[in-house]
């Protein structure tokens, strides 16, 4: 069952050293995203498991201990999911062939920087093309493994909200996030559940899928939401929230 979720962005940008010099105008987000793991370790979980947007060959799922890099950056760091500690150093020869999707390593990172040790870490690269439903029903699939299950689910919001995002300006970007932003600090299941599939592809939204997952494992769990974060840096939308 579910107990405590936590959604932060997955943009590299989030971890400093690739960042680098711009670093510090992601502080308050980055700030945000621990507090939120924090959260998360607070709640007890005998599991956490992290869900990331992913192509088809990053999607895992992933042991704990699952290498990442952020050589593809530009930047020599390395992370392992779950840490480098004894639990994620013995699980990292099982999944010596695996390495983690950008998404899964951001988590990483975080857990790292947080020093997650609360309970063992899986985790699962979601493609963006997954059908809503097919979405729910891997939710609640994973909040179904254990008695007290935890999500960090990683993701961004539409890349379309300024004339040099990603995704260009899209007069329809800003309503979407807004819906996120508001569903995510409500915990209303229904909402992300009922987020539009084919307009996040058109605004390059890369969490719906991962929200949609957020979605069916939080049914019947009954949990309360809390926005942390919400903003538009670079002309992605980003969210922090949590759920207990």
């Amino acid at each position: 069952m579910l107990i405590a979720a936590a959604v932060c962005p997955c943009p590299p940008l989030l971890v400093p050293e690739v960042a680098a010099g711009a670093a510090g105008e992601l502080d308050a987000l980055r700030a945000a995203c621990l507090d939120a793991v924090g959260v998360l370790a607070a709640a007890r979980p005998e599991r956490l498991i992290v869900v990331g947007p992913a192509e088809r060959d990053g999607r895992g799922p992933h042991p704990q201990g699952t290498p990442g890099s952020f050589g593809g950056f530009g930047v020599d760091l390395d992370v392992r999911l779950g840490g480098w500690g004894e639990a994620g150093a013995g699980a990292g020869a099982e999944a010596s062939e695996r390495t983690l999707p950008p998404s899964l390593a951001v988590a990483a990172w975080l857990l790292e920087r947080a020093r997650w040790q609360a309970a063992p870490v899986e985790g699962l690269g979601v493609g963006e093309p997954l059908a809503a439903e097919r979405c729910r029903e891997v939710g609640r699939e994973l909040a179904a493994q254990a008695e007290r299950v935890a999500l960090l689910v990683m993701g961004d919001g539409s890349a379309c909200r300024t004339l040099k995002a990603p995704g260009y300006l899209d007069d329809r970007a800003a309503a979407f996030d807004a819906e996120v932003a508001r569903a995510l600090g409500a915990a209303d299941i229904a909402a992300l559940a009922a987020l539009d599939e084919e307009l996040a592809a058109e605004l390059k939204a890369a969490g719906r899928a991962p929200l949609q997952v957020l979605a069916g494992a939080g049914e019947g769990a009954a949990l309360k939401g809390e926005l942390r974060y919400e903003g538009a840096p670079y002309g992605v939308g980003y969210f922090v929230a949590m759920w207990s």
